[in-house]
């Protein structure tokens, strides 16, 4: 059980976040996980909402627990046409925290 246990921290460790840009306005999640699943293993797929419309702010992220498929992913999509629009994909950056914008 234990190594079970370790295991999963570790896949927890390496997923990947890729952040997904100029989505159009329609496109859904089940869309992008669809897209990314060409790729690999797609853990979770999440568009950006604006909170008063109700409506895409045409940017998303993607989860790969695959550090080698996100990378593949990344390259072989960033500047392709998706839905009508070119997209722009590249790996996210960890937002800073907090106490890292107080040092």
């Amino acid at each position: 059980m234990h190594t079970i246990v370790a295991q999963l921290i570790d896949i927890a460790q390496f997923t990947m976040k890729i952040l997904v840009r100029n989505l159009a306005r329609t496109t859904t999640d089940e869309a992008v996980r669809t897209l990314f699943a060409g790729f690999g293993h797609v853990a979770s797929v999440t568009i950006v909402m604006d909170a008063e419309t109700k409506q895409s702010k045409g940017f998303g992220f993607v989860e790969m627990p695959n550090p080698k498929q996100a990378v593949t992913a990344v390259k072989r999509s960033n500047l392709t046409r998706f839905e009508g629009s070119v997209i722009r994909v590249k790996l996210a950056e960890d937002k800073p925290s907090d106490d890292d914008a107080k040092a």
